[in-house]
């Protein structure tokens, strides 16, 4: 009796185990990475960003754009897609930013436009004072 209790016991548990080690690698490929806007200080001069333009940086080792937008202001984008985590560039023709892996289209606010991206891409907080701009 002690022993098919353990082989029950046993078995069980190489079961759960089994269980786990194919659920948890599924449930990670499933669900997008959940991402905060950590940031550290950086600032930059309003003269290097004419209207219109971008400027790739890079924030906590994420790479990220910052866009002077035509009667809005300026934006501090993550580049990183929400699909795959690709990089997105900036379009400045179309006005749009584009993820080259699998076409997702965003717009200068960061939200999707078209293809396959769950999520709108990261906003960083930005505040303009006087000339500087300071991102964090």
């Amino acid at each position: 009796m002690k022993r098919r209790k353990f082989l029950k016991s046993l078995l069980a548990l190489l079961g759960s185990t089994t269980l786990v080690s194919f659920a948890y690698p599924l449930v990670r490929f499933i669900a997008p990475p959940s991402r905060k806007a950590e940031v550290k200080r950086l600032s930059l001069q309003k003269n290097e960003i004419p209207a219109g333009e971008a400027r790739e940086i890079v924030l906590n080792n994420t790479p990220a754009i910052i866009i002077n937008r035509p009667g809005k202001g300026y934006i501090a984008l993550s580049r990183v897609c929400t699909h795959l985590g690709c990089l997105v560039g900036y379009n400045k023709a179309k006005g749009n930013l584009i993820c080259p892996c699998h076409a997702g289209i965003f717009n200068l606010d960061g939200k999707v436009l078209s293809g396959p991206p769950p999520k709108p891409l990261t906003e960083y907080p930005l505040r303009v004072e006087g000339e500087t701009i300071i991102i964090g």
